[in-house]
């Protein structure tokens, strides 16, 4: 008989508050901050400094799911909020419901800029593949790709005047691109190192780029319609070009760093009047930015101070009318970015910033505004802005640790889980992934359980502190060795611990309580001296024998009762970082930073097996209790689920983006806890689902196969973009895949339904007794025509181009067929008319030489035009009635107070005659102003 096992998945994982890689987004409100937390989508509340929502996308079959790359709230809704992943693909959310709206498939790289427009009708979308694509989100498709760059895109920002696109890269070049054409018409160059970012504030006067570069540039964006609809002509004045035909973006001059450290985002405020540049280190410099009267005024100013230093030189010199008074005559009168921007003050943060946003709320009175701040430590923090200083209004810090998590631990009965850091302590909830106690304590490399709610953390100064869960304090510490304390063990009765340490020495120790104080203490009752460091000690269940890792490989076995040794056991070729004894005795196994665990027999020390178990090194192992299962965790991100007995890899959990460094498994094994270097803690929860080890192989080949389909690798030379190009926007998938299939299928049974029908007519005319027609049952009670359209209406809509991309031309000019039939129902009739359109052009050249396609397109010009006509007519006719019904509904909102304003004047007028005076003439005025 098979065996099968139970399956764990994934349940929860916590202890994210911001990533490094993506920025930080406000909601509308100003009161949520959005923040990508590895896979999630984390929706804070700062002010109260909890979570509302983590929203993250389904665990695909192998794989971890994508990283949140870029994060970009639309501006016309309260709710919904665009993230880009590292797998290419583009959701949007909404906060509110917590669901995904929409999947938008096209890049074959890392999603790494979004961009919406001011109406929020059209998204943006850079990528690590060099392409932009400009989606149309309420149609939930692509309208074309966007190619040119020949590196990652940075970011882009559209611009309302002239429909225009403007894009950033690492390839040095800002281009504007026009959206009607479709192509690349200015090429901006002056760059020295990488673009990293870019801005244009609200009134779009003015753009700013940052780069590697020691300063900022400043472009002005031309206001002239002429020039952003591209009819001027070139003008040419003593061989100097002084206008071109689509200069857009026209240099200003330089803003001046106080910082050598690359750019990583520039953004402008919500209102335009502040500035903030952050920089790939530990500053963020805020700038204030002028109007255009206050800037002429500075530029005025300027002027004036020059052409005084010219007069004095002149005079100097003896000279009346000197040189650079003729220049001063001959030069335009030009607002430059030193007229426009001024530093207003420099935050300097203790760690490395991420990424920031501006609070589009309205500033207390005394303040310039307020900023978020994501930190490289797994910290969010609100700033408020004054003149000169800043100052820290909250911060979302309790939720998670500042570093990697070290150590992970459960208490006996599973309610409680530990886990230690460079500086602290957290105690949490596993069910609830809450955090109950934070304390602050030295670097934690391993740690336990004591009795009467105590924890005790090895550190890597040597010593162990003692942390009370009730008062939430360090009540004790103890120096107990002279090297980092890399392991601790506990007895089984409780009644004390063995540690482990870089001192060579392993140590026994008892719980005592201080009854004045009824604190914990320890107390060292025996010493165990070693040739070597140890890295590890294990007790076994009833405390009969001790494990013992050393630095020189080996494993050596020994008594606890008497201390005298027992086995010594050879065969790695690097030292055990981790083992464990099953709760029989019966096995001991082994994980190595040679990558292998070995699973060993307790009776004679002998190997029973060695496996090759990870790809870098075996950071922990532990068994399931009672069993001869076996958890491991190692450097290559994955925990694997192993069978001791019949040595068979069981499962690979894959869901952690960098290295795991511990392990714990519950006392009932319904659930295991990993902890890592990416500094998000897991819950992995046993399912009620059995498998196969055959069917896992199976599932395992299946993906290798079909991760081939679309690697998403490096362009081939033959197919780099030409300069300023357009493209189909979007990627063969397998989805796209299925659902060319499922078209074709459909439109085969449609077709054999229709012979069908036609042969039974037939019949029935030649024979009156022929029996009644039995459809097929596989179209669902449904026609052919209506069959097929379920068929093309179920395909994604982001899909629907390449699905169509992929379909034979016959079969294409079957579904043309449809067409007319659709289109005269009125059913989908957007879609009908996006399906005639890109068959029309996919296969343009086969149509206009098929003879036997003209009659359908002949007969679908007339009736698509008739439908778009009455689907516009129905459109326009119900936005005049809500235009009709909102009128309505104002008019009678204000009716109560419709003559407030007289009757007021009344009432006083009365009150002042009856007190003998008239009213100051112009006093409503006033008070008005007032």
């Amino acid at each position: 008989m098979v065996k099968s096992y139970l399956r764990y998945e994934e349940a929860a994982a916590f202890g994210l508050v911001v990533s490094p890689g993506p920025n930080v987004e406000y909601d509308s409100s100003g009161k949520l901050l959005l923040a990508g937390a590895l896979e999630q989508l984390a929706v804070w509340n700062v002010k109260q400094g909890r979570s509302v929502h983590n929203l993250s996308i389904p665990a695909p079959a192998t794989g971890t799911r994508a990283l949140v790359t870029s994060v970009q709230r639309m501006p016309t809704s309260t709710s919904l909020v665009a993230v880009g992943y590292g797998d290419g693909t583009v959701r949007i959310w909404d906060i509110v419901k917590g669901t995904c709206e929409t999947t938008l498939v096209g890049h074959k790289g890392a999603t790494t800029a979004l961009r919406y427009n001011k109406s929020g009708s059209l998204l943006a979308s850079g990528s690590k593949d060099t392409d932009i694509i400009v989606w149309d989100v309420v149609g939930e498709a692509g309208l074309f790709s966007l190619r040119g760059h020949r590196d990652q895109i940075t970011d882009v920002v559209f611009l309302t005047k002239g429909k225009r696109l403007i894009s950033c890269s690492k390839d040095t070049f800002v281009r504007v691109w026009d959206l009607d054409t479709q192509s690349c018409i200015q090429t901006v160059v002056g760059h020295r190192g990488e673009i990293w970012s870019l801005d244009v504030n609200n009134s779009e006067t003015y753009l700013v780029t940052g780069s590697a570069d020691p300063e900022l540039h400043v472009y002005s964006i031309s206001e002239d319609e002429n020039v952003a609809l591209g009819k001027n002509k070139e003008e040419v004045q003593n061989g100097v070009t002084t206008k071109g035909r689509w200069e857009v973006l026209r240099n200003i001059g330089n803003i001046k760093r106080g910082n050598n450290d690359r750019v990583a985002t520039v953004r402008f405020d919500g209102s335009g009047t502040l500035f903030g540049s952050q920089v790939a280190g530990k500053t963020l410099e805020i700038y204030s930015v002028s109007d255009k009267l206050e800037a002429s005024k500075k530029m005025k100013r300027r002027r004036k101070r020059k052409r005084e230093k010219a007069t004095k030189a002149s005079e100097k010199n003896g000279l009346i009318e000197g040189k650079g008074q003729d220049e001063l005559a001959t030069e335009k009168d030009e607002i430059i970015a030193s007229d426009v921007f001024h530093l207003l003050q420099t935050i300097r943060m203790k760690h490395k910033i991420r990424s920031f946003c501006f609070s589009p709320l309205q500033v207390k009175q005394g303040a310039v505004g307020s900023i978020a701040i994501a930190l490289h430590n797994n910290l969010l923090e609100v700033h408020e802005l004054q003149e000169q200083t800043a100052s820290r209004l909250h911060a979302v810090d309790l939720p998670g640790h500042r570093s990697d998590v070290r150590v992970a631990r459960l208490n006996q009965d599973s309610t409680l889980l530990m886990t230690t850091s460079h500086n602290a302590v957290k105690i949490w909830n596993p069910q609830t992934t809450a955090c109950l106690h934070t304390v602050e304590t030295g670097y934690g490399l391993s740690g336990v359980f004591a009795p009467g709610n105590h924890v005790i953390v090895g550190t890597k100064a040597g010593t162990l502190e003692i942390v009370d869960i009730d008062a939430a304090e360090r009540s004790k510490v103890v120096e107990a060795h002279l090297g980092a304390v890399w392991s601790i063990s506990p007895f089984t009765d409780g009644s004390g611990f063995v540690s482990g340490s870089a001192d060579h020495d392993v140590k026994f120790w008892e719980y005592e309580s201080v009854q004045a104080t009824k604190q914990l203490s320890i107390r060292n009752t025996r010493t165990l001296r070693m040739a070597e460091d140890v890295l590890a000690v294990c007790l076994s269940a009833n405390a009969k024998y001790l494990a013992v890792s050393l630095l020189d490989s080996t494993i050596k076995i020994f008594f606890v009762d008497s201390l005298k040794f027992f086995l010594s056991l050879y065969g790695h070729k690097l030292p055990a970082l981790g083992m464990d004894i099953s709760s029989d005795e019966a096995l001991l196994v082994t994980g190595s930073a040679d990558k292998n665990i070995k699973i060993w027999g307790m009776d004679f020390g002998d190997c029973h097996k060695s496996l090759f178990a990870h790809a870098d090194s075996v950071m922990a192992v532990q068994f399931v209790p009672n069993t001869h299962y076996v958890f491991s965790v190692g450097k290559d991100r994955g925990v694997k689920y192993w069978d001791a007995d019949t040595f068979e890899l069981l499962l690979t959990l894959e869901g952690h983006h960098a290295e795991v460094w511990c392990l714990a498994v519950s006392s009932l094994g319904d659930f295991i806890i990993t902890g890592s270097h990416d500094r998000s803690i897991r819950r992995w929860d046993r399912t009620s689902e059995p498998f196969f080890l055959e069917e896992e192989r199976e599932k395992r080949l299946e993906t290798m196969f079909d991760a081939g389909l679309d690697d998403g690798g490096p362009r081939p030379e033959e197919d780099i973009p030409e300069e300023g190009a357009a493209g189909v926007a979007g990627r063969k998938t397998q989805d796209t895949i299925s659902a060319v299939d499922s078209i074709i299928e459909a439109l085969e049974m449609a077709e054999s339904e229709i012979e069908r029908l036609a042969l039974h007519k037939k019949e029935k005319k030649s024979d009156s007794k022929a029996g009644q027609f039995k459809p097929n049952v596989l179209l669902l009670g449904m026609s052919p025509h209506a069959f097929v359209l379920r068929a093309v209406s179920s395909v994604r809509p982001s899909d629907l181009e390449q699905a169509l991309l992929m379909l034979p031309f016959m079969d294409a000019l079957k579904l043309m067929g449809y067409l007319k039939g659709w289109i005269s129902e009125g059913t989908q009739v957007e879609l009908v008319c996006r399906v005639a359109v890109l068959l029309s052009q996919i296969h343009h050249q086969q149509l206009a030489s098929t003879g036997a396609a003209r009659p359908t397109l002949t007969s679908l010009h007339p009736v698509l035009k008739e439908g778009v006509q009455l689907l516009k007519d129905t459109i326009g006719f119900n936005l005049a009635a809500m235009g009709h019904l909102q009128r309505l509904l104002t008019a009678r909102a204000d009716m109560p107070f419709k003559d407030a304003a007289n009757k007021v004047m009344e009432i006083r007028n009365k009150l002042a005659k009856r007190k003998g005076h008239l009213p100051v003439p112009g006093s409503k005025k006033r008070k008005k102003q007032a």
